[in-house]
């Protein structure tokens, strides 16, 4: 179950607008549409989890990202559709850091501008309670770590988890893109 603070101290599931995309919080209901984005293997070629477009592991990715809280559907700004998800997760108020993860995005949308904007959207708004950002990405999931690098992730270390191996990138509020140093 999520232990998560409460809203005053940081809101896990925001409903944020952009020019390109609208994020809102994650429903029971989004399965069939995120599931549909999701069954494209392609999108988990590089991630250790290569398997998760199949019914059974996807949906246990589902499950655990309605139960734990902080998840977010992501969807097309001019049309509404259901265009992938991202999470906040292992808010730490003591070392002012929330973890952004758990991305994917239909490959159409790929190529930087949705991905762009959906986590600096993320950014402005964990920066209103936290001074870092931290994304865990597999080693070999290159396409995520040169996206989250184009956005101003600075690789801190590798850590060890129940996972694998996984690089840890920060991005800080005072070195930020400019967009995520700016109020909301």
């Amino acid at each position: 179950m999520s232990n998560w603070p409460s809203p005053d101290r940081f809101d896990p599931q925001p409903t944020l607008r952009g020019e390109l995309v609208h994020l809102r919080p994650l429903r029971e209901g989004d399965y069939d549409a995120l599931h549909a984005v999701g069954s494209d293997p392609l999108i988990w070629e590089q991630h250790p989890d290569r398997n998760r477009h199949e019914p059974e592991v996807f949906r246990a990715f589902f499950r655990e990202a309605i139960e734990r809280g902080g998840a977010l559907a992501v969807l097309d700004a001019a049309s509404g559709e259901m265009i992938g998800s991202s999470r906040y997760h292992d808010y730490d108020g003591a070392r002012s850091a929330v973890e952004i993860g758990w991305t994917f995005l239909a490959r159409r949308y790929w190529g930087g501008r949705y991905n762009g904007e959906m986590k600096q959207l993320m950014m402005v708004h964990a920066f209103r309670y936290v001074d870092h950002v931290l994304f865990v990405i597999g080693p070999e999931n290159r396409r995520s770590r040169r996206a989250v690098e184009k956005i101003g992730g600075t690789f801190v270390e590798m850590r060890s988890t129940e996972g694998g191996e996984r690089c840890v990138y920060r991005i800080s509020a005072a070195s930020g893109p400019p967009l995520a140093r700016s109020s909301p």
